[in-house]
């Protein structure tokens, strides 16, 4: 990636953290949109569950670095 503007590592957190947090956002509005729909629900809240890890994991990242 040569040509990527931002060789950073705690931009990359950030910017982890970021579309891990839009995509919870997304998600929560998915598994509503599922109602009635188990297995569309399971799905959506299966993946909620893992963007939130992955959000998790870049914050407590990102804390270490910077503190």
């Amino acid at each position: 990636m040569d040509d990527y503007p931002a060789k950073d590592k705690h931009y990359d957190l950030i910017s982890t953290l970021y579309h891990a947090a839009k995509g919870v956002d997304s998600l929560k509005q998915y598994v509503k949109d599922a109602e009635g729909d188990e297995e569309a629900a399971a799905l959506f809240k299966e993946a909620l569950r893992s963007y939130q890890e992955i959000g998790e994991k870049a914050k407590k990242l990102l804390k270490n670095r910077l503190d």
